[in-house]
């Protein structure tokens, strides 16, 4: 499969709040969004405005694919404290509901605490043993109401972001109940993008794409940095993957100028894709 659906992060507009920006999204030809927390966008503490959103997108023909649960410095599923976890499950079922309430597919979680504080080998083996029990909960819940809870990997330099750690976590889960969420432009920064889709492939059932020059995490368009794009695909297309491309880029310019950034995005992917799709035929007859 080549012509992987492409929707975009409505974390572009996280300033912004979500029902106010759908119609522009969907004026540029997006039916399908992840939904990012940020409490100028959307706080899922607030099921009027959950509901209100969800009407909204529901009247405008458009699909919430996926939510991005929250992260925070108080959000740490892998706290040595247990009120800290039990503080952090409890915001992040919260969460759970409210992607419920949107109707979404995914429920995308960050794998730990936002902080580049790597502790001691013993203590990250007690954290991880933590972020395992809470997503086990987590994963529970989800399946309870018909989402399917996905682990990110993380930037390279936060704790538990390198591959090894996020694919000890996915196996010390119980069952398939917990998939992956491949970032392209974190992977990218961690000099493993290309074989993390093979370490991921069992898992992996949405992407976060966007792009970078290797040194910082910009949320570039694809072909705006030194991805290689058409390697990706192939990979992608070699693990058999079926899931969906979720832009995720930058924000902080007008709505217009965004829109159009995310238009080139699709595009590129698009014909880049369909290259990949019109080879793969080729060979096929080559062989036949």
């Amino acid at each position: 499969m080549t012509n992987w659906p492409i929707g975009l992060s409505t974390g572009c507009f996280y300033q912004s709040p979500l029902v106010e920006c759908l119609e522009t999204i969907r004026a540029s030809g997006f039916s399908m969004v992840e939904v990012v927390f940020s409490p100028p966008h959307l706080d899922y503490r607030d099921a009027n405005r959950v509901q209100e959103a969800a009407a909204r997108l529901d009247a405008l023909g458009m699909e919430a694919y996926s939510f991005h649960a929250p992260f925070a410095d108080d959000i740490d599923i892998s706290s040595l404290e247990p009120a800290g976890r039990e503080h952090a499950l409890a915001e992040i079922l919260r969460a759970v509901e409210a992607a419920a309430s949107l109707g979404v597919h995914y429920f995308v979680i960050h794998p730990g605490p936002e902080n580049g504080d790597i502790p001691s080998r013993e203590e990250r083996l007690l954290r991880i043993e933590n972020v395992c029990s809470i997503l086990e909960r987590v994963a529970a819940r989800c399946g309870e109401l018909g989402i399917q809870c996905v682990l990110e990997n993380k930037l390279p330099h936060l704790m538990f972001g390198q591959s090894a750690d996020l694919l000890w976590i996915l196996t010390c889960l119980k069952g398939n109940r917990v998939g992956a969420c491949l970032d392209t432009g974190h992977a990218h920064l961690a000099g493993e993008l290309y074989p993390l889709v093979y370490k991921m492939a069992p898992y992996l059932r949405l992407l976060h794409v966007h792009d970078n020059k290797g040194h910082g995490d910009d949320h570039l368009p694809p072909g705006d940095g030194r991805i290689d794009w058409t390697a990706l695909l192939k990979e992608l297309a070699a693990v058999n993957f079926t899931g969906a491309f979720i832009l995720e880029l930058a924000g902080g310019d007008e709505p217009g100028i965004i829109m159009a950034r995310a238009r080139r995005a699709r595009t590129y992917l698009r014909q880049r894709a369909r290259r990949l799709a019109l080879a793969n035929h080729s060979q096929l007859l080559s062989h036949g």
